[in-house]
């Protein structure tokens, strides 16, 4: 008897087939340089883990006391009866750090970016967004209705020329950019971007996930990298990157703040970031305002690190960011390359279509704060090996 379900083992079978098919690896050890993966301790390239903050024992003091506190969960959405005192002072604290005059923070940065597009455009409206951008931002932009036009990635120049060409065809606009991208780690021209966007009075959203923590002046972003404050009108934040925690930010005009506040579906619809998760966060940006330590020592090791890799034969793309992919082509050849990594003691997974385009699949390395040196010759020694075994390199 055909099952009405049968369709969906199909397509599983397909993607077995083309190599596609995602094998989900399970930890079982809290977050850090070494993991224990499977049951097996290996090295760490795969987390989004830049600062080393998921195990930091002051997050986790943070976390803890507050549990005594407040207890687990906050048992409502924040429009009815889950906004508590924390989360009020988290909001105010990543403004602070930003240098904005308000922000809201929500369960994560998918949920911000869903939050967020849809209240600042609709039907009558158009976004003009970057073809790499985020799969959030992707949704959030159909979510709103608005008519979306991509432009050429991380060019100006055809953002202009797609603004111009649409003129007339709609009520407002809107642009939209990650600021660095999280498969290629290149960075968005934001500072010309904005030279655009400015020009034809067209608002200027930016996803920061993978710049928060990372770049600026301490790790405060792309707008404080660029010089941008009070210029760029919604800053799209997570913290479950840098931050080590979980949950996201929407930075910039209180207008705008205040809006979401009254309807930003994610922040009225579903229930509040739990108290030691928002603790964690604050204890982040603590850390953060404290020291720069770890900003640099990460971008220490990102230096070497790729330096290391090019020089063994690496292809290592257009990366200017923590962010080291690994360039391999075929998706299979990327699986069994990961494989041959976990082999050798080393956690780094493939990518693949559709996670990026097809003949583009990759190893991507997250460099982190938290390996040592060691750590890293570790890791060169492994991926020579691996490498040379697989005609990668000579």
């Amino acid at each position: 008897m055909t099952s009405r379900l049968d369709w969906i083992q199909q397509e599983l079978d397909g993607l077995k087939e083309a190599g596609l098919y995602n094998h989900i690896r399970t930890l079982s050890s809290p977050q850090g340089a070494w993991l224990v993966v499977d049951g097996k301790r290996v090295l760490n390239f795969c987390s989004n883990n830049y600062l080393g903050l998921a195990n930091d024992p002051r997050m986790v003091d943070a976390a803890r006391k507050i549990v005594d506190k407040y207890g687990v969960g906050p048992a409502a959405v924040r429009s009815i009866a889950g906004t508590m005192d924390l989360h009020l002072e988290l909001e105010r604290r990543m403004a602070k750090f930003k240098g904005v005059e308000a922000a809201i923070s929500l369960q994560s940065g998918f949920c911000a970016n869903l939050a967020t597009v849809p209240v600042l455009v609709g039907k009558e409206d158009v976004i003009f967004s970057d073809e790499l951008n985020h799969a959030s931002i992707i949704d959030g932009s159909r979510l709103s209705g608005a008519k979306i036009i991509r432009f050429a990635h991380a060019n100006p120049a055809d953002l202009e020329a797609q603004i111009n060409a649409a003129k007339g065809s709609y009520r407002r606009a809107l642009a939209i950019t990650d600021g660095v991208f999280s498969m290629d780690g290149d960075v968005a021209p934001l500072d010309k971007i904005y030279e655009v966007t400015s020009k034809h009075d067209v608002m200027l959203m930016v996803d920061d996930a993978h710049g928060e923590g990372v770049l600026g002046a301490g790790g405060r972003g792309i707008v404080d990298h660029f010089h941008l404050h009070g210029k760029v009108d919604v800053e799209i934040g997570t913290l479950s990157k840098a931050f080590g925690v979980v949950g996201g930010v929407v930075a910039g005009s209180p207008l705008i703040v205040e809006w979401l506040q009254q309807r930003g579906r994610p922040f009225l619809f579903s229930s509040a970031a739990t108290p030691p998760d928002v603790a964690a966060c604050i204890a982040a940006i603590d850390i953060l305002e404290g020291s720069t330590e770890l900003v640099d020592r990460l971008w220490e090791n990102t230096r070497y690190f790729k330096a290391e890799m090019k020089n063994l034969g690496f292809d290592t793309g257009h990366s200017t960011t923590p962010i080291t992919p690994i360039m391999l082509g075929e998706a299979p050849l990327a699986h069994e390359f990961s494989r041959e990594l976990y082999n050798e003691g080393i956690f780094a997974m493939a990518l693949g279509f559709p996670t990026v385009p097809r003949g583009k699949a990759r190893i991507r390395v997250m460099i982190s704060a938290a390996h040592s040196r060691d750590d890293l010759d570790k890791g060169l020694e492994i991926f020579a090996r691996v490498g040379r075994k697989l005609s990668v390199i000579h």
